[in-house]
């Protein structure tokens, strides 16, 4: 029996802020053009200042609609363009995101984040190399920038360089110090590699930023798994069901640990508990998953087959 899960890329972005930026105006502009383009300016920046207030506020539509408008009265203002972006991805429109941060862009060349979170949506689209050469651009713009690197990390799993992807999350993980990301992804690198040892310690790091990080407890078992401590396994998976509750993965892999402890009662009770999870959750091909290993547990206890 073996346990997989394929964990969803997490990306990290920028929070919500408002960032300015100047027109220059010809020495030849007429005077009235140049008071307009300035009450433009400065109804799209009111605009802006809308949109994050109602993000605050939890509503979601109106700041996008808020974005919009600021981005529609000042095509010039990056800001506008980069916190819809942001607004749009949070609201699962991820093409019309990246639309944003490319326009934020091309309003400021120099736009660091901008380019880190264009490279990020173009990843999660599957559009790999795009999202690399938008990464670069972010990191030489800004070489300090730990978002750009930990995305640029995930970029490297997906192209499986997976020492590659180590640095770029190291880097990451030293660039924003309060992160625990950076550090997991660098357990997932090592997990891919075979480095177990490895991955437990960035795991466990991971964990030191924050106790409460389900994932990070959920791969410490699974590592102890692969090398036969089951009763350290279990710590995990249980640690990573106290911390969420919700989490069936973590109660189908407690199931597996007691199956190969020859405690069948407390296995099949476990993995019922996680189908019935998967099934209210609308998972049902890990339910379906779950309950193949049911029967199983059946088989063993008829004594038709032995614990794997």
């Amino acid at each position: 029996m073996s346990i997989r899960l394929c964990f969803k890329i997490v990306l990290l972005s920028a929070g919500l802020c408002l960032l300015s930026s100047t027109a220059s105006l010809s020495h030849a502009t007429p005077l009235l053009l140049a008071q307009a383009s300035r009450q433009a300016t400065a109804s799209a920046e009111s605009k802006v200042n809308q949109g994050l207030q109602q993000i605050q506020q939890g509503k979601l539509n109106e700041a996008i609609a808020s974005f919009r408008e600021a981005a529609k009265l000042n095509p010039r203002l990056a800001a506008a363009h980069y916190n819809l972006g942001l607004a749009l991805r949070q609201a699962g429109q991820l093409q019309p995101s990246a639309d944003a941060f490319h326009q934020a862009t091309k309003a400021d060349p120099n736009f660091a984040l901008a380019f880190a979170n264009l490279g990020a949506a173009l990843l999660e689209g599957n559009n790999i190399k795009q999202a690399r050469d938008y990464l670069a651009r972010a990191i030489e713009l800004d070489p300090k920038s730990g978002v750009a690197q930990y995305n640029l990390g995930l970029v490297l799993m997906q192209e499986k360089n997976y020492d590659a992807a180590v640095q770029a999350f190291q880097k990451s993980a030293n660039l924003s110090l309060n992160a625990p990301e950076p550090l997991f992804q660098i357990g997932q690198a090592y997990q891919q590699q075979g480095k177990l040892n490895e991955a437990m310690s960035a795991f466990q790091q991971a964990i030191q930023r924050n106790p409460n990080y389900v994932e990070a407890h959920y791969s410490l078992g699974l590592v102890s798994y692969y090398q036969g401590k089951l009763d350290q396994a279990l710590n995990g998976f249980r640690k990573a069901t106290q911390i969420n509750p919700k989490f069936a993965t973590g109660y189908y892999a407690a199931g597996l640990v007691f199956v190969r402890q020859k405690n069948l009662p407390e296995a099949e009770r476990v993995l019922r508990y996680a189908r019935d999870l998967f099934s209210s959750q609308g998972n049902t091909a890990w339910a379906k998953k779950t309950e193949q290993q049911l029967e199983q547990v059946k088989r063993i206890e008829r004594g038709e087959m032995r614990p794997q």
